[in-house]
């Protein structure tokens, strides 16, 4: 089942095509009219359509996959974690206009490595590929994009987390909580599955703000343990449910965006397509 057949949007699945097609030849700089003659639209009726469904023009989303990219928004929009902790932003959050609310498995039940717990999954479009979902009766506890990994090895790594676990391939079971994840509205139930330190450095990227990003160090503080920050970046690293719980916000104090589990394109995709609409929504 793909996103499309979710919402009903053929737009949705076009602008989907469209930041693909951006980001797959963003070294070539193509134009409006390259892009737009790729999606069968004239250039008029493209930027008209991209700007209204991303918040910023098409060449703009462009400028936004690059490397310099990354380093003013580490310049100019670096999460200060201990005031968004301290201010309860890690909370119940709000991301876009989603709603988050998470649990996590207690010590006991991670020991048990998922037995007993039945995962349901599907396969799914999104604006940043294809993603694999994976969910208990209690909430999202997966969400790996596979386009630069490939489906076999993403499900490989889900299903080592968790190796006690039932697995079933029921995508309606999960569908709700992921289209209203890219943008479909509604509430997303986050069941956090890992240990307590790693639950702790997850907790504190969901207080870094859409647009925002942090740094590994800068977490480590934030949760009390500013000498772990090699451990913070192995947690970020381990994090199972992408986007949601934000590890591509985190980089490196350089600007430099690091490592990302499920391939570095997406993870600028991310965060152009975060920063886009977070200037949107300020201008």
């Amino acid at each position: 089942m793909t996103m499309e057949q979710q919402t009903g949007s053929a737009g949705y699945a076009l602008m989907v095509r469209a930041m693909r097609l951006i980001e797959e030849r963003r070294e070539s700089q193509p134009g409006l009219a390259e892009i737009a003659a790729e999606l069968d639209l004239s250039p008029a009726h493209f930027q008209r359509a991209f700007s209204r469904w991303v918040g910023i023009s098409p060449k703009r989303y462009l400028q936004y996959l690059t490397l310099d990219h990354a380093r003013r928004l580490l310049s100019e929009r670096h999460s200060v974690l201990d005031t968004a902790l301290a201010t309860g932003l890690s909370g119940p959050s709000r991301l876009h206009d989603l709603f988050l609310r998470w649990e996590a498995m207690s010590p006991g039940e991670f020991a048990r490595m998922g037995a007993g717990v039945t995962i349901s999954w599907g396969l799914f479009d999104s604006p940043f590929g294809e993603v694999l979902a994976m969910g208990t009766a209690r909430g999202l506890c997966g969400l790996a994009f596979t386009a630069e990994i490939g489906r076999e090895a993403a499900m490989a790594d889900m299903t080592a987390r968790w190796p006690g676990a039932r697995y079933r391939a029921a995508p309606e079971a999960v569908a709700p909580w992921v289209r209203a994840a890219f943008g479909g509205g509604g509430e997303v139930a986050l069941v956090m599955i890992g240990a307590p330190f790693q639950i702790k450095v997850w907790e504190a990227l969901l207080a870094v703000p859409s647009g925002h990003v942090t740094t590994y160090s800068d977490i480590a503080r934030a949760i009390g343990r500013p000498r772990a920050v090699r451990a913070v970046g192995n947690a970020v690293g381990r994090n199972p449910i992408s986007f949601l719980i934000p590890c591509h916000r985190a980089l490196r104090r350089s600007g430099a965006l690091g490592g990302y589990h499920w391939g570095l394109p997406v993870k600028r995709a991310i965060l152009a397509w975060e920063a886009a609409r977070a200037d949107a929504a300020a201008g």
